[in-house]
């Protein structure tokens, strides 16, 4: 059974940095994809970036193109979600989930995931 924990969360000024780091446990990310993945207050949780096991893929939504950056280290089982230029549209929960195919196409989906991190608050202010 997999585990994962997001963390890295935080409150940052229009324009700054985070790191949001998913440690992988009970899996490899040798054989699994991973997706993160975003909800703002009172809207539906939505697909923001995706990598592929062995890190060999990855896909970003329009929203987060250009501005986000997905990696994986396989000798810590961990993701990586890199957000740069962050903007107040940016705040809500961040969850990384075990993708139930690596064949994700051109971009991963909320459907059939059942491995859910519990989530890490990202408040952009103005």
């Amino acid at each position: 059974q997999a585990q994962l924990v997001e963390s890295g969360g935080g409150l940052v000024q229009q324009g700054g940095s985070l790191r949001l780091p998913c440690a992988v446990s009970g899996i490899s990310l040798r054989y699994h994809a991973i997706g993160w993945f975003y909800q703002a207050p009172g809207k539906v949780r939505e697909a923001i970036s995706c990598i592929s096991d062995v890190q060999e893929r990855t896909a970003y939504s329009d929203s987060v193109k250009g501005r986000f950056t997905i990696s994986g280290d396989n000798a810590r089982n961990t993701v990586y979600l890199q957000m740069d230029s962050l903007i107040p549209e940016d705040t809500g929960v961040y969850y990384c989930a075990v993708l139930p195919s690596n064949d994700f196409g051109k971009m991963c989906g909320i459907g059939g995931i059942a491995y859910w991190g519990q989530g890490t608050q990202v408040t952009v202010s103005s």
